[in-house]
């Protein structure tokens, strides 16, 4: 009974001190963004400089308080931050929120069929991997691995546009929908901003394939990424549980090898998944910017690389909190996870 009870205090204490992390990661994450947007001068210089007559030019600086002391300027940005207020775009002067919750879906769906992608290319070819350590099909799996790690996103992205989509022809070339489901979504009255939620509420198939069909190259091309790392990291820990104790207890019982591996030895190995995926979470947001851009993908990703261009550093220091937040909240989660999962992590 104590030693559940000092398991259950560890395990408290350890969710406690992770959770407040959150605070100081957040506040060095939006100082760094801020510092940096402001090292080349005022965003509306940066934005509209030589596009507008000088005194025009300082009439809006002079209007957003751009012309303040640094520290007045930090301040307040701290104090709308926190009261959900994050700015006006400079380009097409529209509220940062707006844009973080009109875009925010969509880069989020990606983010789910990359994970998708990811987990169903990843754990089983590294539990393969692991289980014919140093034969041929390890040998070819860890090659395709280290390419699937090493490609860039965007290189991916065209060499998959250009096979299926230009020379096979079996999967459109950009968008998240065609013109045909966007108008049957719309008709149903479905605007959730999730592509597959709002196909699925139109209740006819072919609109559902339509959002499929316009995801599976992207997701692709973005979880190959994610799925290089899984696998290599299934088939390290599948190689260290294949030599425990229990397992050759379990082969000397004549237990088959597919069920050891299915059945005894996979479990452990995902552990390190968990571990690592909030880290994969701050891979995926950035190589979801050239993903976007690439199958012009209208989410978070491609309205940044759209406010880069224009220089609109309002909208982009926005954006680019919004995804640390992100990464912060989900490393907490990833760590509770494993925590619960693992007791040695706590401690």
């Amino acid at each position: 009974m104590a030693s559940r009870s000092t398991a259950g205090s560890a395990l408290g204490r350890y969710i406690l001190v992770r959770f407040l992390l959150i605070i100081p990661t957040v506040f060095i994450l939006v100082t760094t963004v801020f510092a940096l947007m402001r090292a080349t001068g005022d965003p509306i210089t940066a934005a509209l400089g030589g596009k507008l007559p000088p005194d025009q030019l300082q009439q809006l600086i002079h209007a957003a308080g751009y012309d303040r002391p640094i520290l007045v300027q930090y301040w307040e940005y701290l104090t709308n931050i926190f009261s959900g207020d994050f700015g006006t775009t400079i380009s097409d002067n529209r509220p940062v929120t707006e844009v973080l919750t009109t875009y925010g879906a969509a880069t989020l769906e990606l983010a789910c069929y990359a994970v998708l992608v990811a987990l169903v290319l990843g754990v089983p070819f590294g539990m393969v991997s692991g289980y014919f350590r140093d034969r041929l099909p390890d040998a070819v799996l860890r090659i395709l691995a280290i390419l699937a790690y090493a490609t860039p996103v965007f290189f991916a992205g065209l060499i998959l546009k250009l096979v299926f989509s230009v020379w096979l022809g079996w999967f459109p070339v950009a968008g998240r929908v065609s013109t045909d489901g966007e108008i049957a979504m719309q008709l149903a009255g479905a605007d959730s901003g999730f592509m597959l939620i709002d196909a699925f509420k139109t209740g006819d198939p072919a609109v559902v394939l339509d959002v499929l069909s316009h995801a599976a190259l992207p997701a692709i091309a973005l979880g190959l990424l994610t799925a290089g790392v899984f696998l290599r990291l299934v088939r390290t820990n599948m190689i260290g549980t294949l030599g425990t104790g229990y397992i050759d207890a379990a082969r000397s019982r004549g237990v088959k090898e597919g069920r050891l591996v299915r059945k005894h030895a996979w479990r452990p190995a995902l552990i390190p998944i968990i571990t690592v995926a909030g880290m994969q979470v701050a891979m995926l947001l950035v190589g979801a910017v050239l993903t976007e851009t690439t199958f012009e993908w209208r989410g978070l990703g491609f309205q940044l690389s759209e406010y880069l261009q224009a220089r609109d550093f309002v909208a982009v220091q926005g954006i680019v909190v919004l995804m640390a937040v992100v990464v912060a909240v989900t490393n907490f989660l990833v760590d509770v996870i494993a925590a619960l999962i693992d007791p040695r992590v706590r401690y």
